[in-house]
């Protein structure tokens, strides 16, 4: 029992041995292998390797694709017009010598991000100062990044890594000039808003007052209409009742006496103090109003 204890502990001391001297490359990885604090090695392709077992040699693994530096926080740059510009930009690198990235910044890659950082800004600096705020903004905002990503090609090197791209993700004023900008934007909208109602209002009164001659003039000539139709109208019936009235005038004055008393005692209480001998009551007396045509009787004089 005691030998196939021994067997099996040597089974394991040699599985464990293999185990620290066999490490795998993944494809996305970078492996530099150490011997005693001195870089031995850097394995770049994927796979299974050897290596002695520790602490004679020891692995780090580094990631080999791209990866992003953001702007940090943002610092105002002059123009050549002397004008406040906030920029935020992106670089992307990745790791191309892994070699001389481990001896300038070790495996930790937040130490080439707190050194490559002041660099970036450094030559945004350069670029922009050389530059209007039209050409930072259109003109030559390409040409821009791409000074940038040129002076960074030879910084780079030294940092073992490689510049694949540079952007302006955006380009502002900084908070005072923005505010003055924006107050600035908000007094030309309200100065052309102010013109549009006053063309507005301008339109409108001058088709209130169309409206208003055409509507003058429509009643001018409606009232017209209906005066001449109503004095055509007045002319006829003064017509008719001349022929009416002229065939038997002795009807004519007894009718004539009719209306006037209609007009003269319309409701039940109207009073009238006058004399009755006046000639307005000859009809009621029975004088002069005798038989009209067709021989109608004449009216009876009113009781006492």
């Amino acid at each position: 029992m005691n030998r196939i204890g021994l067997i099996a502990g040597g089974l394991l001391g040699v599985l464990l041995l293999l185990s620290s001297m066999l490490f795998v490359v993944d494809q996305r990885q970078v492996a530099v292998i150490y011997s005693l604090g001195e870089i031995r090695e850097v394995v770049t392709e994927p796979g299974l390797n050897v290596k002695l077992p520790p602490p004679l040699q020891n692995v780090v693994f580094l990631d080999k694709r791209i990866q992003t530096l953001d702007s940090p926080e943002t610092r105002p740059i002059f123009t050549a017009e002397k004008k406040s510009l906030v920029i935020d930009w992106l670089v992307k690198w990745r790791i191309n010598e892994p070699r001389q990235f481990i001896r300038n910044n070790g495996v930790d890659f937040r130490n080439l991000e707190s050194r490559l950082s002041p660099v970036v800004q450094a030559a945004f600096n350069e670029e922009v100062t050389r530059r209007t705020v039209r050409g930072v903004l259109a003109t030559e905002r390409d040409k821009v990044m791409m000074d940038v990503r040129n002076r960074l090609a030879d910084e780079a090197k030294g940092f073992g890594i490689e510049i694949v791209d540079v952007r302006i993700k955006r380009v502002d004023f900084v908070a005072d000039i923005t505010d003055a900008v924006y107050r600035r934007m908000e007094s030309e909208r309200k100065q052309v808003a102010n013109e549009l109602r006053s063309q507005g209002a301008a339109e409108g009164e001058k088709i209130r007052a169309d409206a208003d001659r055409q509507r003058e003039v429509i009643i001018a000539e409606a009232y017209r209409d209906a005066q001449k139709i109503k004095g055509q109208g007045d002319a006829k019936a003064s017509a008719l009742y001349a022929d009416a009235f002229g065939r038997d005038p002795q009807f004519a004055q007894f009718y004539r006496s009719l209306e006037a008393y209609r007009a003269s005692f319309r409701n039940r209480s109207d009073m009238m103090v006058v004399d009755p001998n006046i000639d307005f009551f000859r009809a009621m007396r029975g004088g002069g109003g005798g038989a009209g045509a067709g021989g109608a009787p004449a009216a009876a004089a009113p009781r006492k």
